[in-house]
């Protein structure tokens, strides 16, 4: 089970009121750095835009291919250890807008990870050091430190060592 926290919302869907929980100015703010470091080139000012500007926690020598999403809203609820790598349009999201409900979730990625390309990470997820996720895979559950794990829905594919 993923780690997240729920708030149950009255009246219309949760989306439709997204800005009682974030300010419109966070949204647009963070959805211009989060645009900005999609397409940089540059891996040492990408990081900083994710570290500095949107205060994700992000390891040395961490790269994000091009186009990766990370969550518009709340960024600040992701954390990426050193040397691992998050694929090309890969997102990250940390919310989920409902009907009834919204939930929020950190993501942790630990040190050592390769996330293949065309991946969605769920809220609160953890993903354990040395971990190899498949390209395309959604990952709805915790994956255990060196694990390779793939597909939707998301399963064990090898243990590594």
């Amino acid at each position: 089970m993923r780690n997240v926290e729920r708030y149950p919302v009255e009246g219309p869907n949760a989306l439709w009121q997204v800005y009682r929980t974030v300010s419109r100015l966070k949204a647009v703010r963070n959805f211009i750095f989060i645009q900005a470091a999609r397409y940089c080139p540059s891996l040492p000012v990408k990081n900083w835009i994710y570290r500095h500007a949107l205060g994700m926690k992000v390891g040395k020598q961490t790269a994000f291919a091009l186009m990766v999403m990370v969550d518009v809203f709340f960024p600040e609820r992701i954390e990426v250890g050193d040397n691992s790598v998050i694929g090309y349009n890969t997102t990250i999201l940390t919310h989920e807008y409902l009907i009834k409900e919204y939930r929020l979730g950190y993501v942790k990625i630990g040190e050592g990870v390769l996330i293949g390309a065309n991946t969605t990470i769920l809220p609160g997820v953890t993903i354990g050091d040395g971990a190899v996720v498949a390209a395309g895979s959604v990952v709805h559950k915790d994956v255990p430190a060196g694990a390779f794990v793939g597909g939707n829905p998301l399963r064990r594919l090898e243990t590594r060592t």
